[in-house]
């Protein structure tokens, strides 16, 4: 970390310059944040719990075009890769890292305009995005089993009263291009829409040399939404929305050599075409209450393959081998459906009475898979069905003027209908329960204390692969209580917003993901790696988080935001563990290891200053400390540090940006295999393998507002 402290020098240090020193205008507060992923819209600083709100012009600024970008300017929020896109999510530790064979089974919940997108990652993308909520710790109450971790919310733009549009154009290093555009205004007097559609296309960081191709990771990307709002009354609102995304991004990112150059003679691909959209109804009932209703529908087809062997036919023709080389390619085609219904009644009450919300939940989801794989005779095929029901409630009850108790409860019923091409059947059922208990005390001076507890919950499942010994092939239900303490205040006139928690996590049967090794001939690799869930006796987790904004004075502002995370397994004996003996049976000890990817600190920390009107500069930094890639193999991520910049220039109804990313061009792992070999030149020895984030990316950007 040696040029952290000369970036934070600097930082600090720009109160003191002349910037600081200008005469300072009547300080006008900027409109509060609104979270609208709680049953009640409320405002950032009135609402309990840890929760971060990534707002439109963050977005903009840091370029990003899919939400890994911005993911790191949360505390506590991680991602992993093994994709295209960092499109498994983790809160604090907990989440899903990859998928193959199995259904996915999230601990992050992934709502999008109120379209339910859980363990769709890829369909992340932030075209005209107004801002992104992310909720720390379980939210058992709002969202049930698919939100053990926490859950992200993002909500695009909304129809506007009066017309108006933009058209943004981009273009950077390693063949990046971007468009995007965005119309809205009325119909009529009740009326409103909004259109928007971006494509984002890029060569990617890797080379392949056996092709001879600079693209064999390449990024096509294409979103389009849609949104209608109906309001013919000031009690009715109706809002239409939908979605419709394609990706045809490649999938070569694993080189014998650990470098960014692979040999692949087969690059794989991670496609999806997704077609979703919700009816949100708003209607004020009675005086005493307004009932909601929701309804959202997806429709995902997926295909994810790779390389296995991540080399060429004759790989051992060109270079010395220990075992001869072998070929095969993977491929997963997989079908998600998924739809709910959420109902709910919601009281009209205001500032010091007694509010509640009663609701009932359905989500239905059809989960199909066809895996074709080279040593398989035949295709293997799944289908996955789960039908949950729910019905839950929340009361908030002021003792006095400033302080109040809320209390959340929800139950759920599950159903599973498993059914696969090795003749394999499971139909397992559950009922699930979570809830929160929150004291919240507010200050005279508008600041927020509040304590609560909560508990989560993550349903079972089954594993797919007939390989699995029939004692794995089911895992149990993960629960989880979450307590914590936290604070939100305002300081310096309002210049200065505050955020922190601490908080501790106590969770049960841990579901961790391990696997098999298989040899695909013989008695030795390579080998074929069987992924497969099952569940540790327990983990816990404790940390802070802090976000922090000052705005100094009208030229400058500051930002930055630090989670702290100390996380490990108890009494959790791993037969899969790389360190296992395999011939005693002996298990690995992993009492006491860390979660993985839970990173034991990350930050975030910057400035924005405003030169005049028309040029602004930002500067940022955000790094993380190393973390295990896997709770099966002892491959880890590199702790780092990475540097941005953005240059702007804002004139009449043109914005104009020069942008760099990694100034430092570091290498940055963002997933790892550490339990087997794959290079016949080394005989298979067992070594680790990285994918890389990218490198230094710089570019332009150009938006006008019509």
């Amino acid at each position: 970390m040696k040029t952290l402290p000369l970036l934070t020098g600097l930082l600090l240090a720009l109160p003191a310059t002349g910037l600081a020193q200008s005469e300072l205008p009547p300080w006008e507060p900027d409109e509060p944040m609104v979270v609208t992923a709680d049953f009640r819209q409320t405002g950032l600083f009135e609402l309990g719990g840890s929760i971060s709100v990534i707002d439109g012009e963050t977005i903009r600024q840091r370029g990003a075009t899919h939400l890994e970008t911005v993911l790191n300017t949360a505390p506590n929020v991680n991602f992993a890769t093994g994709a295209s896109r960092g499109r498994f999510f983790q809160i604090r530790g907990i989440g899903s890292r990859s998928q193959f064979v199995e259904p996915m089974n999230a601990s992050v919940g992934l709502i999008v305009d109120g379209i339910d997108l859980t363990g769709i990652g890829g369909a992340a993308t932030t075209l005209d995005i107004e801002q992104i909520e992310i909720l720390r710790g379980p939210q058992g109450t709002l969202f049930g089993a698919n939100a053990l971790a926490g859950l992200i919310n993002i909500v695009s733009g909304s129809p506007t009263e009066v017309f108006s549009s933009r058209l943004e154009l981009g273009a950077g290093n390693y063949g990046t291009r971007s468009f995007e555009g965005v119309v809205s205004g009325p119909i009529g007097d009740t009326l409103g829409y909004r259109l928007a559609y971006a494509n984002h296309q890029s060569d990617g960081y890797q080379d392949n040399a056996f092709l001879e191709r600079d693209d064999v990771q390449h990024i096509d990307e294409q979103t389009f939404r849609g949104k209608l709002r109906w309001q013919p009354n000031d009690d009715l609102r109706v809002d239409l929305t939908t979605l419709y995304l394609k990706v045809d991004n490649g999938y070569d990112a694993f080189s014998l050599d650990n470098t960014r150059t692979t040999l692949s003679d087969e690059p794989g691909h991670d496609r999806q075409e997704t077609m979703a959209g919700s009816v949100r109804v708003n209607w004020r009932a009675h005086r005493a209450f307004s009932l909601e209703a929701l309804l959202s529908r997806t429709d995902a087809e997926m295909e994810y393959g790779y390389d296995e062997d991540w080399s060429f036919d004759g790989f051992c023709d060109v270079f010395e081998c220990v075992f001869d080389g072998y070929s095969s390619f993977d491929n997963y085609l997989r079908g998600d459906r998924n739809t709910t219904l959420d109902l709910r009644a919601i009281s009209n009450t205001g500032p010091g009475e007694t509010g509640w919300v009663l609701g009932a939940y359905a989500r239905d989801q059809s989960q199909d898979l066809e895996r074709e794989y080279t040593f398989l005779a035949e295709n293997y095929l799944f289908d996955y069905d789960t039908e949950s029901r729910a019905v839950y409630g929340q009361v908030d009850v002021p003792i006095n003027r400033r302080l109040s108790v809320t209390a959340g409860l929800r139950r759920e019923q599950r159903d599973v209908d498993y059914a696969d091409s090795d003749g394999a059947a499971f139909q397992p059922d559950e009922g699930m329960w979570g809830g929160k208990l929150a004291l919240e005390y507010r200050t005279s001076g508008g600041g927020l204390w509040y304590a609560l507890a909560s508990r989560g919950y993550k349903a079972g499942g089954v594993n797919s692969n007939s390989i699995i010994p029939d004692d794995r092939r089911t895992f149990a239900t993960e629960t989880m209580w979450n307590y914590e303490l936290g604070v939100k205040t305002r300081l310096l006139d309002d210049r200065i917003d505050l955020r922190a928690a601490v908080f501790f996590q106590d969770r049960d049967d841990v579901q961790t993901e391990q696997s098999l090794v298989e040899p695909i001939e013989g008695d030795n690799c390579p080998c074929q790696f069987i992924e497969y869930k099952t569940n540790a006796t327990a983990g816990q987790s404790y940390g802070l988080e802090a976000e922090i904004n000052w705005r100094v004075n009208r030229h400058l502002t500051t930002f930055a935001s630090l989670g702290l995370l100390e996380s490990s397994f108890e009494d959790f004996l791993n037969f899969s563990h790389v360190n296992a003996d395999p011939e005693t049976g002996e298990p690995y000890d992993m009492d006491g290891r860390d979660l993985p990817h839970a990173p034991n600190y990350m930050f975030n920390l910057g400035a924005v200053v405003h030169f005049s009107d028309r040029w602004s500069l930002r500067l940022e930094a955000e790094g993380k400390d190393a973390f295990f890639f896997s709770s099966r193999h002892e491959a880890r991520s590199n702790a780092y540090e990475m540097f941005h910049v953005r240059l702007g220039y804002r004139v009449a109804r043109w914005d104009l940006a020069l942008w760099a990313r990694n100034l430092g061009d570091e290498t940055i792992r963002t997933r790892g295999f550490g339990g087997f070999g794959n290079d016949p030149r080394k005989g298979y020895a067992v070594e680790p393998y990285y994918q890389f984030g990218a490198p230094r990316t710089f570019g332009v950007t150009a938006r006008y507002d019509f």
